[in-house]
């Protein structure tokens, strides 16, 4: 059976398989992108997004991958001309060739080439994901100078090995050689990420490179963004349903879920990418979307993990079989949730929560509720707390909103019961607490607002959370002996 490559789109285009058109023949366009971390998270929503763009419009975008320290992506996608296949996980799976990576090359082997890429003229952009530690930010956002990689980069020539000292060090060859700097692009889930790479870039630049200091303050673009789309690793199962459906052998193919979403602040250069026809939304306001998707997606989210655990469902696809969870979730968006903030003026807000109440429906997904109910100490004070402190204030209803925080709180509680591993920082605390509990509302909720690190001093003494927590508990508390009878 062949492997996928150039020579192979002919023959799959014949069989009516969707292959990249500005690859065919002779058609092959220039690299004007590298992207730094070409991870499945990449291949499957930034590569689409410019896969899908020079098929609508054409251009100069085609993108080189760096890889800062493995080779095996280099090693999977070399072979194939850069191509892969992409699965999107629906009712109905589909299958798609994308074409917009061209090569990849691994920083370690091949540093000079790297160098070359990111100073070419031909290079406009730079994408990112590299995680949010690659970027090697203090707990203020701001360069940690004293990270052991910031530190090598800073006082020695060697070859960078932070993503930031690699970045500096291209962006001087281009200011060397009178070129305008790059278009850096972030594409990590980290707030402000944009900023907060411009100002890691210059801060380094200062101490290593101040001589272009003043050119990157007035002439540095790196936008904020936002992006959402779950891809699952890929398996041997995937490998060999791409194999049968397009008759070829992809070394690493990716799937993905239908639902993707790739917010950007909209200060590109006029000169870039058509990502919009691919449906990329370009807005002043990505703090809004950043809002709305905490709000919207991962309130409900982490309340359906919290119940899904009690109710000893596996996924989330489970959790949604359950209709009185559903009622319970539409309830929390609707009456509590949506009213809580004002979304973009650019995001429809109820097709948006009907968006991600698909994604949760959507059966080839399997995101399972144990691990997305990690953490709960460092996830509440972020996505539920602050939409309860306001609808206090706002004197709207908080009813399904604390049913969440008791779930949560019910779920360390059946941790503690099942002597199962209770994966958050604040663990040792949370058991002990757990272990003090005797079933009465009163005393049981009271132990509860004394974790000080998760419940501020205020909204910990409110009358109206204590109530209306202490009523939840009183609901809940029958999951803690497996009765659920009123959730059937």
């Amino acid at each position: 059976m062949n492997s996928l490559s150039l020579k192979s789109l002919d023959k799959l285009a014949q069989a009516e398989q969707s292959v990249p058109n500005y690859r065919m023949g002779d058609k092959q366009p220039k690299i004007g992108i590298v992207h730094i971390g070409p991870g499945a998270f990449f291949r499957g929503h930034q590569a689409w997004y410019t896969h899908q763009a020079m098929k609508l419009a054409g251009g100069n975008w085609g993108i080189s991958c760096v890889s800062m320290r493995s080779a095996g992506v280099a090693e999977a996608l070399n072979p194939q001309n850069g191509l892969f296949t992409l699965a999107v996980l629906d009712a109905e799976p589909s299958y798609e060739v994308v074409g917009s990576i061209q090569e990849v090359i691994v920083a370690t082997q091949q540093y000079q080439r790297v160098m070359d890429r990111l100073s070419h003229e031909d290079t406009q952009f730079v994408t990112m994901t590299i995680t949010e530690k690659g970027y090697c930010l203090d707990s203020e956002g701001l360069l940690a100078r004293e990270h052991v990689d910031i530190q090598q980069d800073l006082t020695t020539q060697a070859n960078a090995i932070s993503a930031v000292g690699l970045l500096s060090q291209a962006l001087m060859l281009r200011f060397d050689k009178g070129l305008a700097p790059l278009t850096i692009l972030s594409c990590d889930n980290l707030t402000d990420n944009g900023k907060k790479l411009r100002q890691a870039i210059i801060s380094f630049s200062t101490i290593k490179y101040p001589q272009m200091v003043q050119w990157l303050s007035t002439q540095l673009i790196c936008p904020c963004s936002m992006v959402d789309s779950i891809t699952p690793a890929t398996d041997n199962s995937l490998k060999s349903q791409v194999k049968q459906a397009l008759n070829v052998t992809d070394s690493w193919p990716i799937k993905r879920e239908a639902f993707i979403q790739w917010v950007i602040e909209d200060c590109l250069p006029s000169k870039r990418p058509a990502w919009e026809l691919a449906g990329a939304t370009f807005t002043k306001d990505v703090r809004g979307f950043e809002h709305a998707k905490l709000r919207l997606l991962n309130c409900p989210h982490s309340t359906l993990a919290y119940l899904g655990v009690l109710l000893d469902v596996e996924t989330v696809f489970d959790g949604m079989q359950i209709p009185k969870v559903v009622e319970l979730l539409e309830d929390l968006v609707k009456e509590e949730v949506i009213p809580s903030f004002t979304a973009p003026e650019e995001m429809d807000v109820v097709a948006y929560k009907n968006d991600i109440f698909d994604r949760f429906r959507n059966p080839a997904i399997r995101h399972l509720v144990a691990q997305i109910a990690w953490d709960g100490s460092q996830k509440l004070p972020m996505r539920i707390l602050p939409i309860i402190e306001k609808n206090i204030v706002e004197n709207r209803s908080i009813k399904n909103l604390t049913m969440a925080v008791v779930a949560w709180f019910m779920f360390v509680r059946k941790r503690y019961q099942q002597q199962v591993e209770l994966v958050d920082p604040l663990a040792d605390k949370l058991l002990t607490v757990a272990s003090q509990c005797n079933n009465q509302a009163q005393h049981d909720i009271t132990l509860l607002m004394s974790i000080s690190e998760v419940f501020s001093a205020e909204l910990s003494q409110h009358p109206v959370f204590i109530e209306n927590l202490q009523n939840s508990y009183q609901q809940l508390l029958p999951l803690l002996t497996g009765d659920k009878t009123v959730w059937a």
